[in-house]
Formats: C-alpha cells, sequence, structure tokens
C-alpha cells in the first residue's frame, strides 16, 4: 500500500452561535452564547466539523458556524489581527486543535413596559 500524504493543515477562525442545552456550563439566565475559535484543517469544512463535533462532546448545542477564513486571507482582507490571536492560531495549529478564543453569552432583553 503506498504511504498516505499528509495534506498541510491550515487554521481557520470560526465564529460558532450555541444554543441551550442541559449542562452546557453557560451563564444562568444566557439563551445562548458566540464562540470565536481557531481550528485546523486540511481545508475549512474539516475544521467546521472538527469543532461541532468537540463543542457537542463538551455538552454544547451548536446551532451556526461561520468561517472567516486563514490567517493570510484575513490579512489580505485587512483585519486587524492582534499577537495574541496570531499566537491562538499558531497553537491550534501546532497542536492540530480547536482553541476556543472567546466566548460571549446572549441575554434576551427583558420586555419593556410602558
Amino acid at each position: 500500500m503506498p504511504e498516505k500524504t499528509k495534506r498541510p493543515h491550515s487554521v481557520y477562525t470560526l465564529l460558532i452561535e450555541v444554543g441551550r442545552k442541559q449542562g452546557d456550563g453557560l451563564p444562568d439566565g444566557s439563551t445562548g452564547a458566540a464562540l470565536m475559535a481557531y481550528a485546523s484543517g486540511v481545508d475549512e469544512a474539516e475544521a467546521v466539523r472538527e469543532t461541532v463535533a468537540i463543542l457537542k462532546q463538551a455538552d454544547l448545542a451548536p446551532l451556526d458556524v461561520s468561517g472567516y477564513g486563514t490567517l493570510e486571507e484575513r490579512l489580505a482582507e485587512g483585519h486587524d489581527i492582534s499577537d495574541d490571536e496570531k499566537g491562538l492560531m499558531q497553537r491550534a495549529l501546532d497542536e492540530n486543535s480547536v482553541i476556543i478564543a472567546q466566548m460571549t453569552p446572549f441575554y434576551e432583553d427583558a420586555p419593556k413596559r410602558h
């Protein structure tokens, strides 16, 4: 059997919206959250699949994933990327992993009284 050629990985920036699920660890009163992640993969589709699988294992309920591309693609689009962010991306690549960089909980606005 010929040896499999290892395809190079890139790191993709993903924004994942999660809903509520029992045991998800999100703050009380939140209706869900947005997660910013850096995920390694041979392409963006693989990075998304791996991220969704990991989030499900962590008892989170992924609803939607938006991809923002690789570091090179983001720089070409004029995104301002901090050294900290670049470090997290490099870590995701080095560890062939998914790094959750930020979590922002969502809350329902309280009904307005007239």
